[in-house]
């Protein structure tokens, strides 16, 4: 008998490598669901860890109550939700979220815990100041805080989509820690350059910077060109005037 280590169902290049979102308490929460739907959108699988206080943001910012019991119908309702709060504004199917992972932030033994479980890398978006320190420091207070430090240490890509202003001192060499540690700070920070018209779409290009970060293709916003477009999206598209 073959050892329990010799086990090809789960070796070889079709195992699952999934990225790790990791959401925190910071305001930005329909940051967060643009990723989702772009990783999913591009068959990323995802493993998804939602902090204690993110709950808290989430419900205050969209009216939906995040349950460890009922997660998947919940993130469901969420990333269905646009950014100006309309529910029912992106179709998201049951089939969409096949491979998404749930883990809730209080399992210190949850898979994504070890360097030895296998992912592309982590993306926490958004990233309040309090889980920029608690990485930078290696506290490893939660989940998700453990993931991160498990990242930066298997020299994985980590993005960390920063949502606070203004930055203080501690905070900035917290960031610049991050940094050379080979994280990439990503504050967001939307442009106007994509001819933005809508909430959602300054929340898109936040999203797509995260993705461009990860190298996750996509088509969230409007890429420079070097050439002046001269006004919004909608401006571009409108029919001319008989």
């Amino acid at each position: 008998m073959e050892p329990p280590h010799n086990d090809t169902s789960k070796q070889g290049p079709g195992r699952r490598r999934p990225w790790v979102v990791g959401i925190s308490g910071a305001s930005g929460t329909p940051y967060a669901a643009s990723v989702l739907r772009g990783l999913l959108a591009a068959g990323e699988a995802v493993d998804l860890i939602v902090s204690r206080a993110s709950r808290l943001t989430l419900l205050d910012e969209t009216g939906i109550a995040f349950r460890d019991a009922h997660w998947r119908a919940d993130l469901r309702e969420w990333l269905a939700r646009g950014a100006d709060g309309k529910p029912a504004t992106f179709p998201v199917t049951e089939a969409d979220l096949a491979d998404v992972r749930y883990w809730p932030a209080g399992d210190l033994a949850a898979g994504p815990s070890s360097g030895s479980y296998p992912v592309k890398g982590m993306l926490i978006v958004p990233a309040s100041t309090a889980c920029v320190a608690g990485v930078a420091l290696g506290l490893s207070k939660d989940l998700l805080q453990r993931v991160a430090s498990v990242t930066l240490k298997e020299r994985r890509r980590l993005v960390v989509a920063v949502r606070e202003t203004p930055l203080n001192g501690p905070t900035l060499k917290h960031l610049v820690t991050l940094d050379e540690a080979g994280a990439v700070v990503l504050p967001a920070s939307p442009a106007f350059y994509a001819g933005a018209t809508h909430i959602q779409d300054l929340v898109d290009f936040v999203a797509g910077r995260a993705l461009d970060a990860a190298e996750v293709p996509h088509g969230l916003y409007r890429r420079w060109e070097g050439e002046l477009r001269g006004g919004s999206k909608d401006a571009e598209e409108a029919p001319e005037a008989p």
